[in-house]
């Protein structure tokens, strides 16, 4: 692609399979977090690309570096900033530098955390070590905690959008909040003139979004279907290899090449609509299944919101165009919202765990044994922690094979705000871990201690609490590194507010089951695919088939009252979602406030919501025979 700094000069063009050719701009996904694979921006630089993006950011490193910036900035020493964006983004980005600049290659990632222009001025400064004339720009304005702090003196609520209450009563102090930025601001640095631009807190798909406005030239204020094309493009590729195989219920299909899946290209179209394929000669796969899988991870409803446009989800289509290509289209866009998320970090305190290992036989019976002699040890000191959780995780088998299999974990959990109870000058005071400790020698039958009792010494946690900031109030702006300019973007002048809550709704015309004939008792697993996710303490989960008569069944049994009774204990009572895509063949539910305040605080092992899926997958259905003779996935 050749560009004049202002869009391209040059299209680019591809027959469909109904031969009608379309321009199209190459957007690689190179990162979905900051546990990615440090390869990825070379590798992609190799591949046929226009644009690159990547997220190393998510709501859990967001506190962190927050925090981080609140310590400092209280400190009153701002020389020492080490820490206040993302630690591995250099070693990813300094080797592909040479490989951009030649092939004309851009670049724009969700990277900066809480000194974004710090970031910025590090790239730039390896630029010029190299030798490159490669321009950067950053993008301001998503920390906002001046204009939280200004808002709710105004009488702003500041609402929280997963379990409600207001702010006020939330019972902690921000120290840090961040909202997400759309990709306007991108697009307008890609118009300035810039090769790489560097965020701290937009949203996911923005740096797609921004990219295909750029390139195709849409307009704001009436390109909705087009922009939401680009905002489900986005968050296919978001968290890149997840939609090329990574994180798929049919793993078992891609164990050939597993140790090296592929990340994802999304060819978006002038029109708004895909194509997705990945990086060649790697393991994983692009099908209707991996894409559907990513699609539904980590969205809410019905319509997914975007700080640039809102996708109406309900019509989305996916059609197999041929080995790792599929094409989605059917994308409905509508204006974007006049507010935009917005995650304000707190301390929460002091947390710890301890872990006591039990095996074999009458394991409820020891578990309670041993929680009797703690809770004794702690005396009136279990009033003093805000969280205690006794819980007893795994069973032993019948005639167990090993010993290893055989051997459960027992989880005590603390938080606090009283630092001393977990966290000692003195082993001479009693504490957490002295409560723990000093019952192992009257604890029950087979019981051991791990052999790493770090996690015992407890440590900061941070609260996370998640709501809505009007857009307008927003100083989103880039600023260019090479000549020192600053372009402001406004938020859009066609914004609509919307509902806080989505429509949620049965199946319209569900179908007798009795029709599928003889059922077999098993796994739901055995037949129907899923993923889960988080955004914030909620959890959202999507289920899929893969044939027509699964579908009607599907959408027939997987009601709100079903879903929740496959929960079983872990329902928490709270608000459950519901809604459909007939041409993904899916359910999705939104399981509020499930996952006990977002994953810095949470006491689960499912702080992220990655597992809930799999959870109900193993749950027990009947599943028609019929379906079973296909073979199980």
């Amino acid at each position: 692609m050749t560009t004049d700094g202002n869009g391209p000069m040059t299209d680019q063009s591809e027959g469909h399979s109904n031969g009608s050719p379309k321009r199209k701009i190459r957007i690689a996904g190179a990162s979905g977090g900051f546990t990615d694979r440090q390869r990825a921006i070379h590798s992609l630089a190799q591949c046929d690309v226009d644009v690159i993006v990547g997220d190393w950011m998510s709501e859990c490193t967001m506190s962190w570096h927050g925090a981080a910036k609140s310590a400092i900035l209280a400190n009153g020493d701002i020389s020492d900033r080490a820490g206040l964006y993302d630690p591995s983004f250099m070693a990813n980005l300094t080797p592909a530098l040479p490989l951009l600049e030649k092939k004309g290659i851009k670049l724009a990632v969700n990277a900066g955390a809480s000194d974004t222009e710090m970031l910025a001025k590090a790239v730039e400064a390896a630029i010029k070590k190299t030798g490159l004339k490669l321009k950067v720009a950053w993008i301001q304005g998503d920390e906002v905690l001046d204009v939280v702090n200004k808002l709710l003196k105004e009488g702003e609520k500041f609402e929280n959008i997963c379990f409600g209450g207001e702010l006020k009563d939330w019972g902690f102090t921000p120290v840090a909040a961040q909202c997400y930025l759309g990709g306007a601001g991108i697009a307008e640095a890609f118009r300035q003139g810039a090769d790489i631009v560097i965020c701290g807190r937009v949203a996911d798909a923005a740096p797609t979004i921004g990219a295909a406005m750029w390139y195709h030239g849409w307009d704001r204020e009436k390109d909705f279907d087009q922009i939401a094309g680009s905002l489900i493009a986005g968050h296919l590729i978001e968290c890149s290899s997840y939609v090329c195989g990574g994180y798929y219920s049919g793993f078992k299909d891609l164990f050939d090449g597993c140790e090296d899946i592929g990340f994802p290209i999304a060819e978006v179209f002038d029109d708004g609509s895909c194509a997705l394929v990945k990086e060649p000669g790697t393991g994983g796969e692009i099908s209707v299944g991996s894409v559907t899988s990513q699609l539904l991870y980590e969205i809410q409803g019905p319509q997914y919101y975007g700080s640039d446009v809102v996708a109406v989800l309900e019509g989305i289509m996916m059609t197999q165009e041929g080995k790792d290509r599929v094409l989605v289209t059917g994308v409905k866009g509508k204006p974007a919202p006049t507010t935009t998320k917005v995650g304000l970090t707190a301390s929460g305190g002091y947390q710890a765990e301890f872990h006591f290992l039990f095996v074999g036989l009458d394991l409820e019976q020891k578990a309670e044994w041993t929680e009797r002699q703690v809770r004794a040890s702690m005396g009136k000191n279990v009033e003093r922690f805000s969280c205690l959780k006794f819980t007893l995780n795994g069973y032993c088998p019948e005639d167990p094979r090993n010993q290893d299999v055989a051997t459960v974990d027992f989880r005590v959990f603390v938080q606090t705000k009283d630092r001393s109870l977990v966290i000692k000058d003195s082993m001479e005071v009693p504490g957490f871990n002295r409560w723990c400790l000093e019952n192992f020698l009257q604890s029950a039958p087979g019981a051991t201690i791990e052999n790493d009792i770090r996690q015992s010494a407890g440590k900061e946690f941070f609260e996370y609490w998640a709501a809505l900031l009007p857009q307008k109030d927003i100083n989103h702006q880039v600023r260019l590194l090479w000549d020192g300019k600053t372009v402001d973007i406004p938020p859009a002048q066609s914004m609509q507010l919307y509902n806080t809550r989505q429509w949620s709704y049965e199946t319209k015309d569900p179908v007798d089951l009795a029709k599928f004939g003889q059922t077999t008792r098993g796994p739901m697993g055995w037949r129907v695919l899923g993923r889960s996710g988080d955004k914030a303490s909620d959890a959202n989960l999507g289920f899929f088939v893969r044939e027509d008569d699964e579908w009607d069944w599907l959408r027939s049994f997987l009601t709100v009252e079903k879903f929740i009774k496959l929960l079983g204990p872990e329902y928490n009572g709270k608000l459950v979602e519901r809604f459909e895509i007939p041409g993904l063949r899916a359910v999705h539910f939104l399981a509020h406030d499930h996952l006990d305040r977002s994953y810095n605080a949470t006491s689960t092992y499912d702080g992220l919501g990655k597992n809930v899926c799999e959870y109900i997958r193993a749950k027990y259905v009947d599943i028609p025979n019929v379906f079973l003779r296909r073979g199980r996935i």
